[in-house]
């Protein structure tokens, strides 16, 4: 007998009210993502005569993988002068690459239902700009059938390292965690530094001995805590090693090389680009390396130093409901650890999601300096974490050794803690 076929895992739309999404055709995601290809897309470029009509190939190849072409400013080679896309205009929204199709949404399966998460990197998610996302569940259940592995289930996300989930732990760990994120009486510096706390409590607890039930009061007790606690724990600025390592997390989530560019400049030469664009992140002198296409437009480092934190900002409360949209869609949403985020367990994806929220605030302000602003603006905001959450889950290097280690360094000293509350 054949072996039985998988039964395909149920969809959770992401249980966030508040957010919601519409596109709005800005042509954004055409004109900045590197868009690769499944055989199935090739099939149908292939049955559009694409080359024939635009007289030069639409894919190109790149250390063994297909991606659509772009032209030389990144723009991708279907985008038109309306920002609308031209397999769009003449085929249908369902003869894009299954990529383009899915955008902003992100289909993150676990051993019991699929989510339907999304993300910040668009334009119209970070305004909250159109319908309720519930609204989506049909054409994202036809989507989902063109990358069938997300309807399939996986090994189970891990609590700890070396630790497996039992039944009903990570389910509470997000409900409460999502308690926390949705409380309209804290004040956004309160909202995030309460974040960084658990995730560093949590870190340091003994989770063996505390398991299932005991873990959910363990939780409980953690949230129930805030704000009162943080007043408690005062902590004196970051320390200049921890800066360090901060402009290094944000430089890796800045870092964008795209294929045409790789290609006309060599392995060697795209390299040492990054090297010495590291380095200078590293440093914190002088201009910062024209780094994502030239986003911070060479500003001093020092005039980002100057700007005050997001809490100081007039518009503040904009940028805390942001960022609140943000963790809260990232966790419900299957992204914060898991198959949503390089496989990690659930206790260190939540100390990347803290850092993700500590180098878009810390983005936010070079922003402001590199636009002559005096204090973050929700613009800022919103660019700075369209530019961080674009690589999340996605990137390998953010699920790498090197940045495992870089938030084990964050573990010591309050680290997560002193990061988050010396930007936002």
């Amino acid at each position: 007998m054949s072996d039985p076929k998988p039964v395909a895992l149920p969809l959770l739309v992401l249980p966030v009210r508040e957010q919601r999404y519409s596109c709005h055709g800005c042509g954004n995601c055409c004109r900045d993502f590197t868009v690769q290809l499944r055989p199935a897309d090739l099939e149908k470029l292939l049955a559009q005569n694409w080359e024939t009509k635009l007289g030069m190939p639409v894919t190109t190849e790149f250390r063994g993988t297909t991606y659509l072409r772009q032209r030389e400013d990144g723009a991708c080679v279907f985008l038109m002068d309306d920002g609308l896309c031209r397999i769009h205009k003449e085929h249908g929204f369902a003869e894009k690459p299954i990529a383009c199709q899915l955008f902003p949404f992100v289909l993150v399966p676990d051993d019991r239902k699929t989510h339907v998460g999304i993300s910040f990197a668009c334009q119209s998610v970070r305004e909250n700009k159109g319908a309720e996302l519930r609204s989506h569940l049909e054409e994202a259940h036809r989507m989902s059938l063109g990358v069938p592995e997300t309807r399939l289930a996986t090994a189970p996300p891990s609590l700890a390292d070396a630790m497996s989930a039992k039944e009903g732990e990570l389910d509470a760990l997000a409900q409460l965690l999502d308690r926390h994120l949705a409380r309209d009486d804290l004040v956004i510096r309160d909202r995030f530094d309460g974040l960084a706390w658990i995730a560093a409590s949590l870190g340091r607890a003994k989770l063996a001995d505390v398991r299932a039930r005991r873990f959910r009061e363990l939780v409980q007790v953690l949230v129930g805590a805030l704000p009162d606690e943080l007043e408690h724990l005062p902590l004196e600025g970051a320390l200049p090693k921890q800066l360090r390592l901060l402009r290094q997390a944000v430089f890796a989530r800045l870092e964008d090389v795209q294929v045409n560019e790789a290609k006309s400049r060599g392995r060697v030469r795209t390299v040492l680009a990054q090297l010495l664009a590291s380095r200078a992140f590293t440093r914190g002198k002088g201009r910062a390396p024209a780094v994502a296409r030239g986003l911070l437009g060479g500003v001093e480092f020092a005039a980002i130093a100057r700007i005050p934190t997001l809490s100081e900002s007039p518009d503040r409360d904009a940028i805390d409901q942001l960022l609140a949209r943000y963790a809260r869609a990232t966790i419900l949403g299957g992204r914060a650890w898991g198959a949503g985020y390089y496989g990690w367990p659930a206790v260190r994806g939540l100390q990347a999601l803290v850092l993700n929220i500590a180098c878009t605030a810390w983005l936010a302000r070079a922003l402001a300096a590199a636009r002559g602003h005096e204090h973050a603006t929700i613009d800022d905001a919103r660019d700075a974490l369209g530019r961080i959450d674009r690589h999340a889950g996605r990137a390998p290097w953010l699920g790498s050794v090197t940045e495992r280690l870089r938030l084990e360094f964050f573990r010591l000293d309050d680290g997560l803690r002193r990061i988050t509350r010396e930007s936002v």
